[in-house]
C-alpha cells in the first residue's frame, strides 16, 4: 500500500469511528503508543480503548501539511475538530497532534501519537498534575510560544525520521538542538513539555523501534543482539536491554523468539 493511501485510510477509520479499522493499521504484534497518557496498546487493546473513546467523543481528523516519509517510516501532523465544527472558525477545543509510524510491509509496527488537548491538565492524576505544573513553572520565562512549540516538534520528528540522528551513539542535547536550529533550553522544553519525555527516552523510542525492525528481518535473524544494540546507537548491551524491555515489555531475545515462533506457526 502506498504511503498516501495508508494515511488516507487511517484518517478515514478515525473519522468513521471505526475502532477495528484503526487498529488494523497495526501489524498483529504492533504497538500504539499514546505519549501524553504514557500508555501502550496492542492491536486488541487499542480496539477496546477506541470502542469506549468513540462512544463518548465524535471528532473530525484532518491532515496538516505534507506526509514525511523514510525507508520504513511515516510522520505527519493532524488537527482534530469537534464533529460539525466549521474548520475556518475552530473552537478552543480543537487541537493538534503528530504521529510517527514505523512500517513493516503494509502495516505499522509502531504508531507513536503526540498531541496537546487544551484544558486537560486538571483531568490527570495528582502526580501528573504536579509534574505538569512543575514543567509550566520551569519554562514560564522561556519565551517559547505554542506555535513555536508545534513547529519545533514537527521539525524534530522530521529530522529524526529523515536523518536518523538517533543512530549516532554520541548524539547530545546540544547537537540535536543545533540540528533543529533552536536553543538547548527550547529543545529541552519541547521534549519535556511537548512530548512528555526526557532526552534519552525520546532517543531510545526511535532506537528500540529500529531494533525491532532489525530483529524482524530474516537476513538478520542470526545477528548477535549486541551487534544490533550498537547498530541502533546504544553504547552497551545492558542499556539496550533495559530500554528495550521498558518500551516493548520483553527482552530483545524474548521478542526475537516470539517472532520466530509466530512465523514458524504460519
Amino acid at each position: 500500500m502506498r504511503t498516501t493511501q495508508f494515511v488516507e485510510s487511517y484518517f478515514d477509520a478515525w473519522n468513521h469511528c471505526d475502532s477495528q479499522a484503526v487498529a488494523d493499521h497495526l501489524t498483529s504484534d504492533g504497538i500504539y503508543c499514546d505519549v501524553p497518557q504514557n500508555e501502550q496498546c496492542t492491536h486488541d487493546e487499542l480496539v477496546t480503548f477506541l470502542n469506549d473513546f468513540f462512544s463518548k467523543h465524535h471528532h473530525r481528523y484532518e491532515l496538516i501539511g505534507e506526509i514525511l516519509t523514510g525507508k520504513d517510516t511515516i510522520a505527519f501532523q493532524y488537527k482534530v475538530f469537534p464533529q460539525g465544527e466549521i474548520v475556518e472558525n475552530p473552537s478552543p477545543t480543537a487541537y493538534r497532534g503528530a504521529e510517527f509510524m514505523t512500517l513493516h510491509g503494509d502495516a505499522a509496527m509502531t504508531i507513536t501519537d503526540y498531541y496537546d488537548i487544551p484544558g486537560t491538565g486538571r483531568d490527570s492524576t495528582p502526580g501528573q498534575m504536579t509534574s505538569r505544573e512543575m514543567q509550566a513553572r520551569k519554562y514560564a520565562k522561556s519565551g517559547l510560544s505554542d506555535e513555536q512549540m508545534h513547529c519545533y516538534k514537527a521539525q524534530l520528528v522530521a529530522i529524526m525520521q529523515s536523518q536518523k540522528l538517533y543512530l549516532n551513539p554520541d548524539l547530545t542535547l546540544p547537537r540535536l538542538a543545533k540540528s533543529v536550529n533552536c536553543s538547548v533550553n527550547h529543545l529541552s522544553q519541547v521534549l519535556n513539555s511537548g512530548f512528555g519525555m526526557s532526552f534519552f527516552d525520546y532517543l531510545n523510542q526511535f532506537r528500540i523501534d529500529h531494533a525491532k525492525q532489525l530483529l524482524a528481518r530474516r537476513d538478520d535473524r542470526k545477528s548477535a543482539i549486541l551487534n544490533i544494540a550498537f547498530a541502533v546507537g546504544f553504547n552497551s548491551n545492558s542499556a539496550f536491554y533495559a530500554a528495550f524491555k521498558k518500551r516493548v515489555g520483553q527482552t530483545p531475545a524474548q521478542y526475537r523468539r516470539h517472532l520466530l515462533t509466530r512465523l514458524n506457526g504460519q
